[in-house]
């Protein structure tokens, strides 16, 4: 293959006009022609993106049908944290993840999730020790160890954790990070094990001194967590760079990623958006370009990233760098988006499960107590965010069980255990604003064990028992009306294709608005409940859980 263009030369910062061949998906030949009149509304190539973390399990889609829909947005590589999965079905997950990604000709790197389970305060499907973190690293497939979650485990030498740290030191794969609002000489400690990147910065502030003590930042702008506008914040950056050398259009980060991308968002765009986004706030946009080419290739040694000799021939089409329009996309040198339609297909997939949990009854949902009222603890949600605060409230009781109060969002929530323990932790809630029914979710950070909001604890029942009988799922109910988004693939993912998922979705949640949720992202939102590795309040199946204290506290403030 020979052909005449013009070309984004990310390595050099420029625009060239060259003579490309390639051969076997290799780049061959890049020659550079004199004769260089490119104009600013005329197509050039680019280097396809590289979403440097991402976890396809976010997007409730195999990774052979998010394949399908990335290459339309110019994506052709990922590097992704099969952790979600490996937190349900160990190994045997991971495995799957591997298959049904080499199915397709999108180029799928992997990372070794580190924290498997995430940690003690919940209960996983299974456990990754160093024997399974060395056995993944070893494979070519894998190219870093996974975010490390477990900070305090790192900062007080845990010896598990840092045996998989040095596994990764010693087969020469760089560490990625998680370490939310770590500073000071905590986040020296951590930073002192060889922990490389952070994709979990909310403030810029909190970036720069990351970026300062050598970390390579992440700029996230994914369907959950949108860091992008704070961290690349124009007047943020000139008053940084003012006293420096740098140029005030550069982003001064590293990369953007998405983390996690709704299967909705997908559809609409992937780093492509995040590139236009970056250009409104006035970053370069060769500079936002590198971000998600060169930048990752390089730092996790992939062979890809540019437009240059013996490099992978990845690369795509657009209408202008103005508009970014994807027009077409290659893969190793051959056409897999021709500008209307993936020339590819994504497959049925099979895949075991692990749902063992028995029927749910309505009392499992309740929480006694022999007062006419009490003052409890209550987990304060926010659309779409990781983040939470504990905030109080008093609510009354009714036949010695405590009820949730409509007029002041104060609903109820659980967490059903769905590996065969059958426990159930019970708390409340602020945020939905849902009057009637439940939500419940398979999707669960990081141990996927079933999450519930409801108004009450019948529809709670209903919605949870739904879910264990479709082994996995979203599903809402209440007395007149069910529906469900079945996700059989070890309760995280379905086969279908993207735009019959993403329809499903929206009949949820115009349901859900019809019952009063003011969320735009419920289901989202929901999912985040039990993360306990982010502050300030979550709930695991053992119980409420204070993430800054790292201990249990009780529901009922005695």
């Amino acid at each position: 293959m020979k052909f005449k263009s013009h070309i984004l030369d990310v390595l050099h910062n420029k625009i060239t006009l060259a003579e490309i061949s390639i051969n076997n998906g290799i780049f061959t030949q890049i020659n550079i022609l004199k004769n260089d009149n490119y104009k600013s509304d005329h197509t050039i190539i680019v280097p396809g993106f590289i979403d440097s973390h991402i976890h396809i399990e976010s997007s409730m889609l195999t990774p052979a049908q998010f394949a399908r829909l990335a290459v339309q947005h110019g994506t052709t590589s990922v590097i992704c944290d099969p952790h979600e999965i490996a937190n349900v079905s160990g190994l045997k997950g991971i495995k799957f993840m591997l298959n049904n990604a080499q199915s397709v000709p999108l180029d799928f790197y992997f990372t070794a999730p580190s924290c498997v389970p995430a940690t003690e305060f919940e209960t996983s499907g299974a456990i990754l020790d160093n024997h399974d973190i060395e056995l993944l690293l070893k494979n070519n497939n894998f190219v870093a160890l996974g975010e490390m979650m477990n900070f305090p485990g790192v900062i007080h030498n845990d010896k598990k954790v840092l045996d998989k740290i040095k596994t990764a030191i010693n087969l020469n794969k760089p560490i990625d990070g998680h370490c939310p609002l770590l500073s000071g000489k905590s986040l020296d400690q951590y930073i002192q094990h060889h922990i490389k990147t952070d994709h979990e910065c909310s403030s810029f502030k909190e970036a720069i001194e990351k970026k300062e003590k050598s970390m390579k930042i992440m700029v996230r702008d994914g369907s959950s967590a949108k860091n992008l506008k704070s961290l690349l914040n124009y007047s943020d950056r000139v008053n940084y760079l003012k006293n420096k050398s740098d140029n005030i259009s550069s982003p001064i980060f590293d990369f953007i990623v998405s983390d996690d991308k709704h299967v909705g968002d997908l559809i609409q765009g992937h780093l492509n958006k995040s590139i236009q986004k970056a250009k409104e706030l006035k970053v370069d946009i060769i500079e936002a370009i590198k971000m998600v080419t060169i930048n990752p290739a390089n730092f996790y040694n992939i062979n890809a990233g540019s437009i240059s000799k013996g490099k992978l021939a990845n690369f795509i089409i657009v209408d202008n760098l103005k508009n970014l329009n994807i027009k077409k996309t290659y893969i190793h040198g051959k056409l897999v988006f021709d500008g209307l339609k993936t020339l590819f297909n994504a497959g049925k997939a099979n895949f075991i499960n692990t749902f063992n949990v028995n029927k749910i009854q309505d009392k499992d949902f309740n929480i006694n107590h022999d007062k006419s009222q009490a003052t409890v603890n209550v987990i304060k949600c926010y659309d779409g965010e990781l983040l939470t605060d504990k905030v109080e409230s008093t609510i009354k009781t009714e036949n010695n069980i405590l009820q949730p109060d409509l007029d002041k969002d104060i609903l109820k929530i659980a967490v059903v255990e769905r590996y065969g323990e059958n426990t159930i932790a019970n708390a409340f809630i602020k945020g939905f604003n849902l009057k009637k029914g439940a939500i419940a979710s398979s999707i669960s950070h990081d141990s996927h064990n079933i999450v519930v909001v409801g108004t009450n604890s019948s529809d709670m029942a209903n919605a949870v028992n739904l879910i264990v009988k479709n082994q996995g799922g979203i599903a809402i109910a209440d007395k007149k009306f069910t529906n469900i988004l079945k996700l059989p693939i070890a309760g995280l993912m379905s086969d279908e294709k993207g735009e019959k998922v993403a329809d499903k979705i929206n009949q949820l949640s115009t349901k859900l608005r019809q019952w009063g949720c003011k969320l735009e992202s419920p289901f989202t939102t929901l999912s985040f409940m039990a993360l306990l590795v982010i502050p300030e309040i979550k709930i695991s199946n053992k119980g409420l859980f204070d993430c800054d204290q790292l201990q249990f506290i009780d529901v009922i403030k005695y």
